[in-house]
């Protein structure tokens, strides 16, 4: 799970291994794999380094 700011300025909480696509307009679109859509302050870079950070924390055991 990652946290994200809306354009709203309000923090929400995805599963990243819904992330079907990531695109900038200039906000970033999240598309997850059912088709919902969400826009977000982040950029795609965060993003993605919010998922790394995820995932790694899985693989490593550490989920502090």
């Amino acid at each position: 799970m990652i946290r994200l700011m809306g354009l709203d300025n309000k923090e929400f909480i995805l599963n990243a291994d819904n992330i079907e696509r990531l695109d900038a307009i200039p906000e970033s679109v999240i598309t997850l794999i059912n088709g919902k859509k969400f826009l977000v302050q982040e950029s795609n870079d965060e993003i993605v380094e919010k998922v790394i950070m995820y995932k790694r924390k899985i693989y490593e055991g550490n989920f502090k």
